[in-house]
């Protein structure tokens, strides 16, 4: 686990984060509705540390840490950087800013140009935000693969050249090229083969420490997540369910829906089996999510007031949160 500043300086503070996409129908393309991908996030992401997002597909999780480096743009909210709000500036005032703050992608592979040698690649992003000259743009890339674990003759080859793990190390190496201080990993080790994920995983680590970087890890592997992150978000269409340091989260869950998503991480340790809890029914529509709580549809524990009433969003013990009734 990376290491918490003392200070615990907020780095990102967001308030009401929405992204909303209107859904158009009919002759003239009117808006019948909204598909509510992300639905109100308020949290502070710290300096230094890994803040952890799991749920479901579908849930917002991606679709977060996009909005939030601006890459889809902000229905409703506030969201301030290190102390600036960024929350509606242009692309041309979002500029210095995103120097700052870069993206992992999933698919390494999707995320290259096939036609583009890797060393260009990785130069991109030097020619826009550095005034290097051309040698020292050369020099730099080649310090960069280097550092991710790959070698100078690397530079001039092409990306279907190089495995899957390979691959994400050069999208690391494009990440950290203009020393951001935030990024987003959206699902980094998920297309890798285990002994793969977990090198990258301790690259991730070594680079954090190394470069002081405060990550926001986007996972379906809640194994991946307990091994990296200092705290956790548990997201349900588009919502904040529960938010708590990890060993906390994973060693008492307290959401009905976090309950059953850890139930479902083998436990090969002797007189700790876990009971699997098994959900009911699909993730409901973003479209059309139901009213109260969003999760009603689905939990053992709702009531007539869990149809009704959306629960407010509270702290139970220190750094421990959660939106539920009966909880």
């Amino acid at each position: 686990m990376s290491a918490m500043t003392t200070s615990r300086q907020v780095l990102f503070s967001l308030k009401n984060v929405k992204k909303h996409y209107p859904v158009k129908g009919g002759i003239f393309k009117t808006v019948k509705g909204h598909v509510k991908a992300v639905d109100g996030i308020t949290l502070d992401i710290f300096k230094g540390e890994t803040l952890g997002v799991v749920g479901e597909s579908g849930c917002g999780k991606s679709t977060f840490g996009r909005t939030i480096l601006g890459l889809e743009s902000l229905t409703e909210g506030t969201m301030v950087f290190n102390g600036t709000d960024i929350s509606h500036k242009s692309s041309r005032e979002l500029k210095p800013f995103k120097r700052e703050m870069q993206m992992i992608f999933q698919d390494p592979y999707a995320s290259l140009n096939p036609k583009q040698r890797v060393g260009d690649a990785l130069e991109e992003a030097l020619i826009i935000h550095t005034d290097l000259p051309a040698d020292e743009r050369r020099a730099k890339v080649v310090q960069l693969l280097k550092e991710v674990g790959l070698k100078e003759e690397h530079y001039d080859r092409y990306p279907h050249e190089f495995s899957g793990g390979q691959r994400q190390r050069i999208g690391i190496a494009r990440a950290i090229s203009i020393n951001p201080s935030f990024i987003v990993c959206d699902e980094p080790v998920s297309a890798l083969d285990v002994s793969v994920q977990a090198q990258v995983i301790k690259l991730l680590k070594d680079l954090q420490g190394k470069h002081e970087l405060t990550y926001l890890f986007v996972s379906h592997d809640l194994g991946v997540v307990r091994h990296l992150c200092d705290r956790v978000l548990v997201m349900y269409l588009g919502q904040m369910v529960e938010l708590a340091p990890v060993e906390k989260l994973y060693e008492n869950p307290t959401h009905p829906y976090t309950e059953a998503l850890l139930s479902a991480i083998p436990r090969p340790v002797v007189g700790k089996k876990r009971e699997r809890i098994r959900l009911q029914g699909d993730l409901p529509s973003p479209t059309d999510p139901p009213a109260g709580c969003a999760f009603h549809t689905r939990c053992p524990l709702a009531t007539e007031r869990c149809k009704a009433e959306r629960p407010k969003w509270r702290q139970i013990e220190d750094g421990h949160f959660i939106a539920c009734h009966h909880k």
